[in-house]
């Protein structure tokens, strides 16, 4: 294994696993759930200073950083919905770098972004727990990665959410 930028990739690349038990799948929608509550007791105590401060030369604000995660993660949770209701839909990308230098994420309050991502896991952590095993084997078309599993997803976006959560440990912390 190649060593990582720890700046870059605070948790290490994503790495997932290839096969899940129906109690390893549980834990990772337990801690979907759970990541925007991690997410705003973390950014809670930070300084407009802080939440303006870039995690890394090149990198995002923790503000543009707690803006993007939304961003992500309601494609995520779409392509989760797509999945299931489609045969293999082919999924669209979007520009997050792009995103992430609208006006509304380099400046706007935090808190509308944290109040999003509440609605949004509790809603996606109650999709998933409707789903059956078989479920998580169902695919949508991803334009660079090509098949992608709901099970996969899933892994992505709990591991997404403890990447930039350590990012935005490396300003809370100094």
């Amino acid at each position: 294994m190649t060593a990582h930028d720890p700046r870059r990739y605070p948790t290490g690349p994503f790495q997932p696993r290839p096969e899940l038990t129906p109690e390893e799948r549980e834990s990772l929608i337990h801690e979907l759930a759970h990541f925007p509550s991690d997410l705003r007791f973390l950014v809670q105590s930070l300084s407009e200073e802080q939440l303006d401060t870039a995690y890394r030369d090149g990198g995002w604000t923790v503000r543009q950083v707690v803006h993007h995660i939304p961003d992500s993660h309601m494609q995520g949770y779409v392509r989760c919905k797509l999945a299931v209701t489609e045969d293999t839909p082919a999924i669209k990308t979007y520009e997050e770098a792009v995103w992430a230098e609208t006006e509304e994420s380099r400046a706007g309050p935090v808190e509308s972004s944290l109040d999003l991502l509440d609605a949004l896991h509790r809603r996606w952590a109650l999709f998933l727990r409707t789903l059956k095993e078989e479920d998580f084997q169902r695919v949508y078309l991803h334009p660079e990665a090509g098949e992608v599993t709901l099970e996969r997803t899933l892994q992505l976006y709990v591991w997404h959410g403890k990447h930039h959560l350590g990012h935005i440990r490396l300003v809370a912390e100094g």
